[in-house]
């Protein structure tokens, strides 16, 4: 029974690496100059970024199952007391790659952000 179990999980394991090529993370959108820019330019930086966000939802949304798939395999690897380092690094990958495309939302919401502030500086009213 668990030799079958362990076939199960490798066939599972398998599937999410060859979806890890399919997860591809999204360019990032070019952030216009707050101070220098029209709002026509603004609203289409505007348009870019949440293009963006909504891309690189879809982007961890995919790499989401290939988290559950390495945590699956790190537990069965613990049980087996076999492969236990290959399989933590696998997961700690995954997380790093997750946690580093939130990161990278953020940094690119936050530079829009100072844009904004710096355009409605610029032009008041």
């Amino acid at each position: 029974m668990n030799s079958m179990k362990y076939v199960l999980l490798g066939l599972a394991l398998g599937s999410a690496v060859s979806m890890a090529d399919d997860c591809t993370p999204p360019a990032a959108p070019q952030i216009s100059e707050g101070e220098d820019s029209s709002l026509e330019q603004m609203l289409a930086t505007q348009k870019s970024v949440k293009e963006f966000q909504a891309a690189n939802l879809a982007y961890m949304s995919c790499l989401e199952p290939q988290i559950t798939a390495a945590e699956a395999e790190a537990k069965a690897a613990i049980e087996a007391k076999s492969g236990e380092a290959e399989a933590a690094q696998k997961l700690q990958q995954l997380q790093e790659t997750y946690n580093a495309a939130v990161s990278r939302e953020e940094e690119i919401a936050g530079k829009f952000n100072t844009e904004i502030r710096d355009y409605k500086t610029a032009h008041p009213g």
